[in-house]
């Protein structure tokens, strides 16, 4: 048996209703999302389980909500499956959710942080002035050169995050963002769709939220991660609490790599990655990064218990 990967979503893959399943039906996760709720001051749990899906989607809302998602359906887990990872791993948002996974931060902590960092993101750059969009079919380096292009123009666009061979998403100011659409055709992308996203996420454009950021990490209490944490910045293992602080502010305005997050695990023996939280967004990222590896999607407690099944099956 190869090794285990615990992976974690990041924005995007929030919905309406995710972990009302768990919450109703798992002590466990019922007080996950409670603990939530107190360490905000108001009912997170209302606007993760029934919306509206407009109010799910400020950022300030969907990162704790999908944290919170995420570790109560890891909780349900662990309750049901003595099943331990030997690296945890999320993408952006998801690296908190990693994070509280490994040992490093507590979750309250952690909600109060990402619900912190979701504000500090909203506010960096005023409305309408930033864009990101996903770059479909596309080379990483001829893209690389476009942006370079465009942005020394004085209209930035950066890379922000590579998701997997063929997708990567780019973000900066409005114009930067909108002649990579116009052009993305010359590097022979087969489409760029334009994101609907309140702000200009991964780009140097967040630098006045990275700054904001580092001041509330600095006070956050932080261990030992217990297992090693892949971190966005580096696609390296971090475990040591000064090491991740840095890179957790660095990861607000730097490129979420995590293509290069995932071949790091699979070089280092990983074949299994066991996704938690709302949707199955990673699990299909992986899959195009290494159709071998085993995925599974924990995101219902239907999915807990047929986890059982499935490998209760394969160690037959």
């Amino acid at each position: 048996m190869g090794k285990i990967a615990f992976v974690f979503p990041g924005q995007g893959a929030q919905s309406v209703g995710m972990g009302k399943d768990v919450y109703e039906a798992a002590a466990e996760s019922r007080r996950i999302f409670d603990a939530a709720d107190e360490a905000l001051g108001y009912s997170l749990s209302r606007i993760a389980f029934e919306g509206p899906e407009e109010e799910l989607k400020i950022t300030y809302h969907t990162q704790p909500a999908l944290l919170t998602t995420s570790i109560a359906y890891l909780e349900a887990f662990r309750a049901r499956h003595d099943v331990r990872p030997d690296f945890a791993a999320g993408h952006s948002l998801g690296e908190y959710s990693a994070l509280v996974a490994a040992g490093a931060i507590g979750f309250e902590d952690a909600v109060r942080t990402v619900r912190a960092r979701g504000e500090f993101m909203e506010q960096a750059v005023p409305g309408g002035i930033g864009a990101m969009a996903a770059v479909l079919g596309a080379e990483r380096d001829a893209l690389q050169r476009l942006c370079s292009e465009i942005s020394s123009g004085g209209a930035v666009v950066e890379l922000a995050n590579l998701n997997c061979p063929g997708q990567i998403v780019v973000s900066g100011s409005k114009e930067g963002v909108a002649a990579v659409i116009e052009r993305g055709k010359e590097i022979g992308a087969k489409r760029v769709l334009q994101l609907e996203v309140s702000g200009p996420f991964h780009s140097s454009l967040m630098k006045p939220a990275s700054e904001r950021l580092a001041g509330v990490l600095a006070e956050l209490p932080m261990k030992s991660a217990a297992v090693p944490v892949v971190a966005n910045v580096t696609a390296k293992a971090v475990q040591e609490p000064g090491e991740i602080r840095e890179l957790l502010v660095e990861q607000v305005h730097s490129s979420v790599l995590w293509e290069d997050s995932v071949s790091w695990l699979i070089a280092q023996g990983v074949d299994t990655f066991v996704e938690f939280g709302s949707g199955t967004v990673l699990a299909g990222l992986i899959k195009k990064i290494d159709r071998t590896v085993k995925t599974y999607s924990i995101n219902s407690l239907e999915a807990i218990n047929k986890f059982q099944l499935e490998t209760a099956a394969s160690s037959d």
